[in-house]
């Protein structure tokens, strides 16, 4: 089992993992759910504010759970 997660804008286009500016320590894929639920808990607002709206949780190309938005206060 490979966990990742699939990057969006509001529309639902999807933003490839590479094309994030200002995210450099993201693995392509954690070995389970708790480990990348944990790195999206410490990096969301990198990733909103990188451009990202929401994000789907994947297994393998499973989808688990999603759409779940990145949103920052303002």
């Amino acid at each position: 089992m490979a966990w990742s997660w699939r990057y969006e804008k509001d529309d639902g286009t999807v933003i490839p993992p590479n094309g994030l500016p200002g995210v450099h320590d993201q693995p392509e894929y954690q070995s389970t759910q708790s480990d990348a639920e944990s790195w999206l808990g410490e990096n969301w607002r990198t990733l909103a504010a990188a451009g990202v709206a929401q994000v789907h949780l994947l297994d393998d190309d499973r989808p688990i759970y999603g759409p779940l938005k990145l949103e920052l206060a303002e």
